[in-house]
């Protein structure tokens, strides 16, 4: 199996080149992310000591269907025009929630550009309910 994963290496230089430069280009664009990435237990321990607020960027039909306690809901199609709602919560750190944790990286990196101390929860809201912790509606 290796022998043939070599071979192919090395009758196919190029195409293996260039896909260690996508795996590279994709690496690097996943760790640049926006914010950190909080487990469950850290947005809880954030939220707990009043240092975070928690900002679910789902529609609000799924906020709707269930949401972390005290969660402010922001569409991240609205969350740009929306901003100046969150200026009352700069000193804390804005802890953005998803469905899965793929979209809310970019919007934190934005906020981070905006002055806000940003974070996202790592796994989304799916995390939250694997986790077995509570959602209200």
């Amino acid at each position: 199996m290796v022998a043939h994963l070599i071979e192919f290496a090395t009758n196919h230089y190029i195409l293996v080149g260039i896909f260690v430069v996508l795996l590279a280009l994709l690496i690097a664009h996943t760790m640049q992310g926006g914010g950190r990435s909080l487990s469950t237990g850290e947005l809880t321990g954030l939220v707990n000591k009043d240092a975070g607020i928690v900002v679910d960027i789902r529609p609000t039909k799924d906020f709707a269907a269930g949401h972390i306690v005290g969660a402010l809901n922001i569409p991240q199609d609205k969350l740009a025009a929306r901003v100046g709602e969150l200026e009352k919560h700069k000193a804390k750190t804005i802890i953005l929630v998803d469905a899965m944790g793929q979209t809310a990286g970019t919007h934190a990196r934005e906020l981070m550009k905006s002055g806000f101390t940003a974070a996202k929860l790592s796994g989304g809201i799916s995390t939250w309910k694997a986790d077995n912790l509570p959602l209200v509606k």
